[in-house]
């Protein structure tokens, strides 16, 4: 189980200027938000692109334990208004919350899309709740510099619900062969974004 120890809370201003100092993964120089337009709005979940073809049953359950955990300390993990520090036990260093980043992208057939670049979990949770979540909106991106996968086609219904990963499963349908090359570095910005995962990582080999 989670236990928070710690909670700091930052700003919706804080949280916008610090995503325009986030940089690509292999092209520090480059940051990639800093002349979009970025707002943080409350949205239906279901109109929003998933870019992998899954939702992980054990990762899902993770993202949960996380939200019961918020609750405990009055928050609410689909209204950050900003974005959290958290210290963990379990963890030596705190980790950044923020809300799920969304992406607006214009695909050449024209047809415009808000992919899910980070909190993919966060945001199918929502889904199975019935309930809106506060999202990162983000558009005005360099079109040389577009979000590394394709929407699935069909969205969420074309995405499926899975205990594992078999060998060769396609994840995302990438947009170049080197697709790391378009990754967003939110770590260079924030600390231990996704620190989360190591968390439970952690925990399964101590036991």
């Amino acid at each position: 189980m989670i236990k928070i120890t710690r909670i700091q809370h930052f700003s919706e201003n804080d949280l916008i200027e610090s995503l325009r100092q986030v940089t690509l993964l292999k092209r520090p120089e480059v940051t990639i938000y800093e002349h979009a337009y970025i707002s943080l709005e409350t949205i239906n979940p279901a109109i929003l692109s998933p870019a992998q073809n899954y939702i992980l049953r054990s990762e899902l359950k993770k993202v949960r334990e996380l939200k019961w955990a918020l609750e405990a300390h009055d928050v609410d993990i689909y209204l950050l208004r900003g974005y959290l520090r958290l210290w963990m036990e379990g963890l030596d260093d705190p980790i950044d919350l923020l809300p799920p980043v969304v992406e607006e992208s214009i695909e050449r057939n024209g047809s415009i899309h808000f992919i899910i670049n980070d909190g993919m979990h966060r945001v199918y949770m929502a889904l199975r709740e019935w309930t809106r979540t506060q999202a990162v909106v983000i558009r005005g991106i360099p079109r040389e510099y577009p979000y590394y996968a394709f929407p699935v086609p069909g969205g969420w219904e074309s995405v499926e619900e899975r205990e594992d990963l078999p060998e060769g499963y396609l994840k995302k349908w990438h947009r170049i062969a080197d697709y790391h090359a378009l990754y967003r570095n939110f770590n260079s910005a924030f600390l231990n974004v996704g620190a989360p995962r190591v968390f439970f990582e952690k925990n399964r080999q101590e036991k």
